[in-house]
């Protein structure tokens, strides 16, 4: 590791678990840096969910990994491990990683790494890494979502969902999005949804159903949305839930399960083997870095605060008045 590196950095840290309020500001000593890793200077990092939840005490750091909050940065390698062979210091990054980018600095599996796509600052690039990585791998690797099937996407002006849509139809899918109010509704249909639904006004079960049915569904809801995607759906359709924003526990009748040959599933990220993250990485880097460089896939970013102002970053996503990624600034 350089000499020219201080020894320690800022960082916010999680005082205990609860609401945003115990998200407070800290001095670490920089991160150890394994063979494999590469060392980021961080420019900023995303606000996800799994965020929220580790902060409340329901989602714990998995062993080996940072007690600090953030899954995804951007910034610029400082260092690298003896067996990191790809990236060098002064390269500009995008990663993936498993905790830690509340801080300064990071260290991260150089594999999980991609290069800032072009044309996209170094600061909205930050919110890329954790949303692309999430839709790629469980929407085109799990569910595999083929062009001419229908794709139903719930929330579609937040993180998951913008991306849910553009990605949906840049590989060819018809894609009914959901979400409340209007103003939300019309950012769906701005980034090309080919049907919205106002969840507070109108029966997306019926709409889908009139459209055919959905052959991929991807849920953050869960609650009574669950039974309802049930319904929504097609034949031999792939359904996956990312999280339950209306709660995980639910009666519900499974009947359709069996009847429709349906596939339900859920998953996360974090807890994948690094070759698997890695495998996504190069994929997103050939299928999708080139349509965010062309423009036809944008990134959308609500908002970015300073790292000081997590707890207000904290509050905002549990708000679920965003439209996109909320990002920290760094450096």
């Amino acid at each position: 590791m350089s000499n020219a590196l201080p020894a320690s950095m800022q960082a916010v840290e999680i005082s205990a678990p609860g609401g945003p309020d115990v998200l407070k500001p800290a001095t670490r000593p920089l991160p150890d840096l394994r063979d494999h890793e590469v060392l980021v200077k961080v420019a900023a990092a995303g606000i996800n969910g799994p965020d929220i939840m580790q902060r409340k005490g329901l989602y714990p750091a998995p062993a080996g990994a940072s007690d600090l909050l953030g899954l995804e940065v951007s910034g610029t390698v400082v260092a690298k491990g003896s067996k990191a062979q790809r990236w060098n210091p002064g390269d500009k990054v995008v990663a993936l990683t498993n905790g830690g980018g509340y801080a300064e600095y990071v260290a991260v599996d150089a594999e999980h790494c991609l290069a800032v796509p072009a044309g996209i600052s170094m600061l909205d690039a930050a919110g890329l890494p954790e949303t692309y990585f999430t839709v790629w791998s469980n929407v085109f690797i799990g569910a595999g979502l083929k062009a001419g099937e229908t794709f139903l996407v719930h929330g579609g002006a937040g993180g998951i969902g913008t991306t849910c849509i553009q990605l949906g139809k840049a590989f060819g899918a018809k894609v009914i999005a959901t979400d409340s109010p209007a103003a939300r509704c019309k950012v769906c249909t701005d980034l090309g949804a080919d049907r919205v639904v106002d969840y507070r006004t109108e029966d997306f079960v019926e709409i889908v159903r009139t459209e055919g049915g959905a052959n991929v569904i991807l849920d953050i809801v869960g609650g009574a949305n669950i039974e309802k995607n049930f319904k929504a759906a097609s034949h031999d359709a792939r359904i996956i839930q990312l999280a339950f924003g209306t709660g995980s526990k639910v009666e519900i009748n499974l009947m359709p399960v069996m009847l429709k040959r349906l596939n339900y599933t859920g998953s996360t990220l974090r807890t994948r083997p690094d070759a698997y993250k890695a495998r996504i990485a190069r994929e997103l880097e050939a299928q999708v870095w080139p349509h965010i460089a062309s423009g036809k896939i944008k990134v959308v970013t609500h908002s970015t605060l300073p790292l000081a102002d997590a707890a207000k970053a904290h509050a905002l996503m549990e708000s679920s008045q965003h439209v996109g990624k909320i990002l920290l600034q760094v450096g």
